[in-house]
Parts: C-alpha cells; sequence; structure tokens
C-alpha cells in the first residue's frame, strides 16, 4: 500500500472514530442544557433493568451541519464539557408502569422495575425517559433493552476485554491507550469469536436466539465504541455492561476499586432469568475462572460450561486454573482453558450447545486471521 493510499485509510479511520466519539451528545442537535443518555438494558417479562446518566452540556455549534468533520469536533469537545446532574429525578415509563429513579453522584441512575404485561414475540421494547426534576421537557429520549424468546435454551455472560476484544486489561499501560488513543477501527476482534457467538446465538437448532450478556471492567465513556466494534465485527446484539465508573482518585488515573462488581452483576442476570441456565466466557488475565467458579457454587445446576482463554502465558497461572478446572468438574461442569475460539467451539459442540458446522465456520475465521497475519 503506498503511502497516500495509507494516508487516507488512517484519514477515514480518525474521522469516523470522531464522529462515533462525539456521537453521545448529539441528540440534543447542538442545543445545549440537559440531557438523558440511557445505555441498553435487559429484562424478564416481568422486571426491567436498565442505567443511564443525566448531563448538562454546552449549547454551541448547532448552526454547523452534522455531516461535517467540524461538527463533529465541536460536539466532541461539547462532551469534553459537559458535566453530571446530581440528584435528578428521571421519570421512566413503559407502558402502563412507570417509576422515578434518582441520580447518584456521577449522575447515573439505576432502574429496576417490575413490568405488567409483555409480548411474549419480541427481543428489544423501547421506554421513555423524562426528567421531573429539574424540568426540561427536552431532554425527554427513549431508552431499549432486552427480554429473551420462549425458545431460548440457555444465556451466554462474556468478558468483553481480552475475551472479545483484545485491550490488554492485565497490562494497565497497554489496556489505557487502546481503551482512550485508539477508535473502533483500531480495535482487534479475537479470531473466531463472531462466529463462536453467533453459534451460542443460534444454538443447536440454529433457531434458539439465545441472549448475550456482555461485561466489561472499561469506563462507560467508551460504550459507543464497544457498540460500533460489535456491530462492525458482526457480534450478536446484546446489553453490554460497564461495571464501575472511572475516575482520578488523589491524582492517580487509574479506576477506582470495583470489589465484586462483576460478581454482582452475573448474580443480577441469573437471578433475572431464575430459570435458564448460562455459559460463562471470560479470560485468565484477571480473576474470571475465580468468579465464575464461585457463581458455580453459589448457582449449583445453572451454569452449563465455564470457557477461559488464556491470555496469561505463565506457568503459575496456568497451574492455578487447572486447580480451579478440577473444582468445577467436582461441581459438574466443564472449565476448558484455551488458547483460541476453535478449542471452545469443539468443546461447545460435544457439549450440545452449538452446531459442528458452527465448529467449521470458527475454525476458518481463526484460518483466515492466521494468513493474514503471514
Amino acid at each position: 500500500m503506498s503511502f497516500k493510499s495509507r494516508l487516507r485509510r488512517y484519514a477515514r479511520s480518525f474521522r469516523r472514530g470522531i464522529h462515533i466519539l462525539a456521537a453521545p451528545v448529539k441528540g440534543d442537535n447542538g442545543r445545549g442544557g440537559l440531557f438523558i443518555q440511557a445505555y441498553r438494558g435487559y429484562g424478564s417479562r416481568s422486571r426491567v433493568f436498565l442505567i443511564g446518566r443525566v448531563f448538562r452540556q454546552p449549547h454551541f455549534g448547532a448552526s454547523w451541519r452534522e455531516d461535517r468533520l467540524r461538527r463533529d469536533i465541536i460536539d466532541l469537545i461539547r462532551r469534553l464539557l459537559r458535566k453530571p446532574i446530581v440528584g435528578a429525578r428521571v421519570r421512566i415509563r413503559y407502558k402502563d408502569t412507570n417509576t422515578v429513579v434518582h441520580t447518584d453522584r456521577h449522575g447515573y441512575f439505576r432502574v429496576d422495575m417490575e413490568l405488567g404485561t409483555m409480548p411474549s414475540d419480541v427481543t428489544w421494547h423501547e421506554m421513555e425517559l423524562s426528567l421531573d426534576s429539574p424540568v426540561d421537557e427536552r431532554a425527554a429520549t427513549t431508552g431499549e433493552f432486552f427480554t429473551p424468546l420462549p425458545g431460548a435454551r440457555y444465556g451466554v455472560i462474556s468478558d468483553i476485554d481480552d475475551t472479545v476484544v483484545y485491550t490488554g486489561v492485565a497490562n494497565t499501560a497497554m489496556m489505557m491507550c487502546r481503551l482512550f488513543a485508539q477508535g473502533a477501527e483500531s480495535r482487534v476482534v479475537f479470531p473466531g469469536v463472531p462466529a463462536l457467538y453467533q453459534a451460542f446465538h443460534a444454538g443447536r437448532d440454529n433457531d434458539e436466539g439465545n441472549p448475550l450478556f456482555y461485561v466489561s471492567r472499561a469506563p462507560w465513556s467508551i460504550y459507543q465504541v464497544l457498540v460500533e466494534v460489535f456491530r462492525r465485527n458482526r457480534l450478536p446484539h446484546g446489553p453490554i455492561l460497564i461495571l464501575r465508573e472511572w475516575g482520578m482518585k488523589r491524582g492517580s488515573l487509574l479506576p477506582r476499586r470495583a470489589k465484586a462488581h462483576k460478581q454482582d452483576a452475573i448474580r443480577h442476570i441469573l437471578e433475572t432469568y431464575p430459570d435458564m441456565q448460562f455459559v460463562l466466557v471470560g479470560d485468565s488475565g484477571q480473576r474470571d475462572p475465580e468468579i465464575y467458579n464461585h457463581i458455580l457454587r453459589e448457582h449449583p445446576g445453572r451454569v452449563l460450561g465455564i470457557y477461559i482463554r488464556d491470555v496469561s502465558n505463565t506457568a503459575e497461572r496456568s497451574e492455578a486454573i487447572d486447580r480451579l478446572a478440577r473444582e468445577a468438574q467436582e461441581a459438574g461442569c466443564d472449565l476448558i482453558l484455551a488458547a483460541d475460539n476453535v478449542a471452545m467451539a469443539e468443546h461447545a459442540a460435544s457439549e450440545g450447545l452449538i452446531t459442528d458446522a458452527a465448529v467449521n465456520a470458527v475454525r476458518e475465521e481463526q484460518r483466515h486471521a492466521d494468513e493474514n497475519a503471514d
């Protein structure tokens, strides 16, 4: 590739990256004022869970056209300057049910609401969100949440960092660089992940519609980037749960501690779907094997399999996971430590979770990635 062609490609990637990063503030058309940002939630036939945040945004740049780079740059500046609203009263309405929640000291609100009658043939639902206090009718927006179809046979709860997308969570400097310095085009999805996760979604019968839930230690600020990464790589549509807010503490740029947040998130999903079994997917770089084994012991009979991507490359860590695998087997569940998605797919097919044809699709994605690497 010539220097000019490479330069044009980088320029296009930069342009798309700026647009994605600026997207969260664009719902107000540049008018500024109060703004509700809702993230995708999940629910059952009787309950819904959703997270969002309330901001006050600057009001400049409305006269610039939306399809121009300078408008995206202005919107990105507006995003950097917006301030969270503490103690706001957010009203949530779904059909004939409504409730009011309050924002916390970071501007976040959490909806955990009982529902009335729900359609059984729809997976994605919309709810209305508005502000009771401070009052601003223009801040009203819609949020969406997911409910599995009745035919779903099991669910999948997957880590994102170093499991779906390579972000170097075990290496803080690399993680920060990939999260904040690179856009969606530069992120790397592990070979075989799209085919494997599509196979989980389709299931053994190819039409099960099994739900996928994604959890991440990343900051909420990159939520839109993750959504774009998933779209571009054809990953099954599902709720993305960010486990904590990041911020500076005593001069440090590292995230605040978030003890047991992943376990709490997984517990909440299992409680929301008490009759559903789950597959858990993670990596060896952090504490996914320990967390998943703890969930297995807490919820006997609920975990069909645990798949761990081996990213640690140390004998000590491998031995620790081997011990956890023996404990999992004693509890009636396989914990598979795998170097790639082909090994995961082969085991999943042997357990009747996916089809044999899906294994070939994963293998083909891996082969194609290996050829491109050469």
